[in-house]
């Protein structure tokens, strides 16, 4: 566990933080929100068509997208026969108005690192299927995060739109030549990332002595601190972060890791389903409109036929009075055939 610098803080009216700090006692919040319920989910795979494999989430009026880029690379000294893994952040600017142009900052920095340790620690993906030539040549897999607005929790939203990003990558296909240089063909694709296991992280903020799950933004401007635990699909807890300035009890820990394992199966489960959904309505897509082109190329052909069997005199490409006018129907027939 890691302490994060505080985030910036997003500004509201005093009575109504005081309202959020007293509502929450009564397992009330002011969305009409449970205490351990996620915002609405909204999930748009492969959103960026020239990346490996992408995601744009909506969590609740948070935004984030999320690009997976496959590169060749060389590996890590000390894992030769492993991929590598790079995992980049960037606060739009245009998403909050706390959030200002120039290099990342700590926060984003830090979002970046519990996205990538989540991954790493969980072996969440299978590192050593992406070697091509052991110890010399391996996919690089660049997983580049950017915050388009800031309606709170960044760090589900990212964790989400990284999952769904990750189901959807391709890896391409890549041949290596007598030179052992690799020929990657980026059109083509020799199947999914190769993936062990699925993880996401559930935040949980702590006001008045109760635990909440995915703050938005004018809970997070009150919160005494935040939790935010990385679980996978089978019950492991991969890492927990913790912001914010206030303590956290034992009871109130054990308490919060029991609501990410329940709510963590829960979230990847929907995210699956999502992504599993996508996809299915994309694959009937292309089934249907194959069938349509069939359908119409079928249709031109029996058009050819019945037109040409009208007539005798017409299918011999003249008319009656053996003018120029069968000449061009005969020409039109040979096009459409």
């Amino acid at each position: 566990m890691s302490l994060t610098p505080t985030e910036p803080i997003n500004i509201i009216p005093r009575l109504k933080a005081e309202t959020i700090a007293s509502i929450v006692k009564k397992g009330v919040r002011l969305d009409g929100r449970k205490l351990d319920e996620f915002r609405e989910l909204t999930i748009i795979p492969n959103y960026l068509p020239k990346a490996q494999g992408s995601a744009l989430v909506k969590l609740g009026s948070t935004q984030v997208l999320v690009g997976v880029k496959l590169e060749v690379g060389t590996p890590y000294q000390d894992a030769p026969d492993e991929g590598v893994i790079i995992v980049s952040s960037e606060f739009v600017p245009m998403a909050s108005p706390v959030f200002e142009p120039g290099p990342p900052d700590e926060n984003s920095i830090e979002l970046a690192r519990v996205i990538d340790r989540s991954i790493r620690e969980t072996h969440a993906i299978d590192l050593k299927k992406l070697a091509i030539i052991p110890g010399k040549k391996v996919w690089t897999v660049w997983i580049d995060i950017y915050v388009l607005d800031h309606g709170g929790n960044l760090m589900d939203a990212s964790s989400i739109g990284t999952l769904a990003a990750l189901m959807t990558t391709k890896v391409p296909k890549a041949e290596i030549n007598e030179n052992e240089e690799v020929i990657v063909d980026k059109a083509t694709s020799i199947g999914p990332l190769p993936l062990n296991r699925k993880v996401a992280t559930v935040t949980l903020g702590k006001i008045s002595d109760v635990l909440i799950v995915d703050p938005d933004n004018e809970e997070e401007s009150v919160l005494e601190t935040k939790l935010t635990i990385a679980v996978t699909e089978d019950g492991l807890i991969a890492g927990i972060q913790k912001s914010g300035q206030s303590s956290i009890t034992e009871e109130e820990a054990i308490k919060a890791a029991e609501i990410a394992l329940q709510k963590g199966r829960e979230l990847i489960d929907k995210v699956t389903q999502l992504v599993e959904s996508s996809a299915e309505t994309v694959k009937q897509e292309n089934n249907n409109s194959a069938a349509d082109s069939a359908s119409n190329e079928a249709s031109e052909g029996e058009g050819v036929e019945e037109g040409s069997g009208k007539n005798p005199e017409e299918d011999s490409g003249l008319e009656k009075d053996g003018g120029l006018g069968g000449s061009e129907v005969s020409l039109k027939s040979e096009s459409k055939e």
